[in-house]
Formats: C-alpha cells, structure tokens, sequence
C-alpha cells in the first residue's frame, strides 16, 4: 500500500475543493447506478446486474443546469468496462463540472486556475492548436475537412500524441471535427467544427471539455446514429435516456469539463502508472 500517494491524493481533493468553493460552486452528487450510460461509440459502460455503473456523470450534471443550478461540480467514482493499463483502470476518480452561460474557452481559462491553484509545475504558456492545425502539421492531412474516423483515432495516438510530448508544458487541442464531439455545440461560423478541446500534461491525455450541446432534437439524432455505429461494430447499443433529451430544451448556453483525477496525480506526483497510486486495485 501506497502510503505517501494517500496523502498527496488528500492534499489534491482538499485543494480541488477549495478552488470550486471560492468561486461559488456548489458539490454535488449523482447516481453511480444507473439505467441509461451515456451513448458514446467507444466507451463501455460496465453491468451491475439488470443496470449500468456510470462512466460520467455528465448526463444528470446537465439536468441540474436545465433546473436552474449555474455552478456544479463532483469528485467521484467512475466506471468503464474492459479499461485497464498504466494510464486506464476500470475504476477510477472523475472531477466534473459545469458552467451556465460560458463555453469551452471559458473552461479552458478555468481549467488553467484550478491546474496552478493545485501545483506550480505548470504554471507558463499553455501551447495551444487547433485539431486542423496539428493534423496537418504532424500527420499531413486535415480531419476537418475530410474526416475519417479510423484515421483520425490512429493518427491522434500515433503521430499527434507522440509530438505533444516532444512540448514543454501543457498542451491543448481544440476544434473537433463535428463527427468526434456527440455532445458538443458546433461552431456558429463553422459547422465541421466543433466546441470541443482536450489538455494534454506532460503528453497525457488529462481533461475533456465542451461547450455543450443543448438542442434536444440534435442530442437524440446524435446518440441514434451512435447506437448505429455500435451496432455495426458489435458492441452493445444502449437505449436513450428521454429525461436527459427533454431537459435539454431547458438548459441555458453552458461549458463542462471531466477531469481525471488518478491521472493528475500520477502527474503531480511523477510516477508513470496508476498502479503505484492505487493503494487496491
């Protein structure tokens, strides 16, 4: 067992906490036990009986936004089937959290304060590039334009990934291609693009944000064309959660981030495996 990494990962949720109550968020908590996961082509959701443990809690975080709650966040236990090596495990800790009538930048200008209020290693020029920009420029082509989605997976791990490590301090991608962001606003000047970006510390894939998706037709036609695409693969299609679409209508503009947790503190604490954090695993 993991003595130091118990007291360094108390430190981090002490210091995460703090940074959202000093900007008037407010802690919630959300079922982990549930009947609909979120449909998203590659992440499976891991059974518990004749139900699901969640992967995020992104689905109910948004019903409290269309209920009228503007700041929320949530440190917790989440899940996902058939995940596990030095960067993944099947159970793992996610920090998430929204934002009424902000967008993906202003996440970003968040995310940035909550990474230096937890450590000074990273404070500095974040380097920042657009997916059209750091395809072309690692992998020679623009997914934008022309997406291909086995293409853009394997030339994300292979190539794009591999040069971001290559760059001091954290790096961002922004600006999806609309097809790789089910649950983001597209771009009011440009509908290939979406709202969407991914940090990278130290080359490791850490937070997902968006500014989020809020048309209820959209979001249904969205997770309707997934359940196809899993079903063509052979991965089990799960049905669409109806409360998550109707509240949809409700929702005011928003921005949302998911953090993990175990990977930041492998970071922080310069180990290279989640492994050596996880006091049982």
């Amino acid at each position: 067992m993991q003595y130091e990494s118990i007291i360094q990962r108390d430190v981090l949720m002490r210091g995460i906490r703090a940074f959202f109550y000093d900007r008037d968020y407010i802690e919630v908590e959300t079922p982990i036990r549930i009947e609909t996961p979120c449909m998203e082509l590659h992440i499976d959701a891991e059974p518990s009986g004749d139900q699901y443990l969640r992967t995020s809690p992104e689905i109910y975080h948004k019903q409290l936004l269309a209920a009228g709650h503007e700041r929320i966040f949530e440190l917790g236990k989440c899940f996902r089937h058939g995940e596990r090596g030095p960067l993944h495990h099947p159970e793992y800790t996610m920090l998430e959290w929204y934002r009424s009538h902000a967008d993906y930048m202003d996440m970003l200008d968040e995310t940035k304060a909550l990474i230096d209020s937890v450590s000074d290693a990273f404070r500095g020029e974040w380097s920042v590039f657009s997916v059209a920009e750091a395809f072309q420029k690692y992998a020679g082509w623009n997914p934008v334009e022309d997406f291909d989605e086995d293409r853009f997976d394997l030339d994300l791990v292979e190539k794009v990934e591999p040069a971001f490590r290559r760059i001091r301090g954290p790096v961002v991608l922004k600006d999806y291609p609309a097809d790789a962001a089910a649950l983001s606003r597209r771009k009011p000047d440009d509908p290939l693009v979406a709202e969407r970006w991914e940090l990278y510390l130290n080359g490791i894939e850490l937070a997902n944000a968006y500014s989020e998706l809020t048309d209820p037709v959209e979001q249904r036609r969205r997770f309707t064309d997934c359940a196809q695409q899993r079903k063509e693969r052979g991965k089990e299609v799960y049905p669409i959660d109806d409360a998550f679409i109707e509240s949809l209508a409700s929702m005011p503009p928003s921005g949302g981030v998911a953090l993990g947790v175990d990977r930041l503190l492998m970071i922080l604490s310069g180990e290279s495996s989640l492994d050596r954090l996880l006091p049982f695993r």
